[in-house]
């Protein structure tokens, strides 16, 4: 598949050229701006809904590009609002930058927020497992909850806690108590919502995104812990880089909406 990164000699200007998805009219994230969006009355006919099984968060990863939670979906649900189908979760992982005052993937009116959590979901109804519906249009439907730095936040405690047992890359660590990824989701369910991409390689076009308006709080001492990890595995030869061997920031930049529609739910 080709080696990728967040480096000037891997990074997302240099994914085209090994990815060909990633040269698309659709690609994610993009600059967000609020002013153009459409406002959709019918994203509320049938109201946006989740839910999720806390105990089928399985472990925590290090995949050397940032960390991943692995779910068992079975249970899950993920439908209404912009979608047709129901979908399952099958991970969320989150992007991050050196500093707090970059990190989100989608900006809004060019501004960036510390980081952004991703719940990925797959349409159960039109596949068979997530590797069909992964390049599938219609395939993905993809929370995106952008992180500003405030209170810490308590259910996240159980990933920031056990980061030190994935500080390499390939390390993961069972999530014994289980995680509930309802709580990554903020108070207000205000969202935006486009057709769009994987935001890593191979950058498929087949995500329905759905990006919530109110950030979610996090403290500078977790996203400090997410910053701590390696990209490199355990005994390997750190790489060093422009980022020593950290992963220090795992961010794509903004692309451009094009001729897609961004649709909003109304005030």
């Amino acid at each position: 598949m080709g080696d990728w990164g967040y480096e000037k000699h891997n990074g997302p200007a240099t994914w085209a050229s090994k990815f060909l998805a990633a040269a698309g009219s659709k690609q994610s994230p993009i600059d967000i701006e609020p002013t153009t969006a459409q406002s959709n009355s019918k994203l509320l006919d049938v109201p946006l809904q989740w839910s999720y099984v806390p105990n089928k968060s399985l472990y925590l990863l290090n995949t050397g590009h940032g960390w991943k939670v692995n779910v068992d979906g079975e249970g899950s649900c993920l439908q209404g609002g912009p979608l047709n189908h129901k979908y399952q979760l099958a991970q969320f992982h989150c992007h991050w930058g050196k500093t707090d005052e970059t990190g989100s993937e989608h900006t809004v009116v060019g501004v960036m927020h510390p980081g952004e959590i991703h719940l990925v979901h797959w349409n159960t109804e039109l596949f068979q497992s997530f590797d069909e519906a992964v390049s599938n249009k219609k395939g993905l439907a993809v929370l995106g909850v952008f992180l500003q730095v405030g209170d810490e936040h308590v259910e996240l405690r159980k990933l920031t806690s056990k980061m030190s047992q994935i500080s390499y890359k390939g390390q993961t660590v069972p999530l014994i108590d289980g995680f509930d990824p309802s709580t990554l989701i903020p108070g207000d369910h205000a969202y935006w919502t486009y057709e769009g991409s994987l935001t890593t390689p191979p950058c498929y076009e087949s995500v329905t995104w759905i990006v919530f308006k109110q950030p979610l709080q996090v403290s500078g001492q977790q996203l400090n812990q997410f910053r701590k990890l390696h990209s490199f595995g355990e005994g390997e030869v750190n790489p060093g880089g422009e980022f020593f061997g950290h992963i220090f920031e795992n961010y794509r930049p903004p692309l451009p909406l094009g001729d897609r529609v961004l649709h909003t739910t109304p005030n």
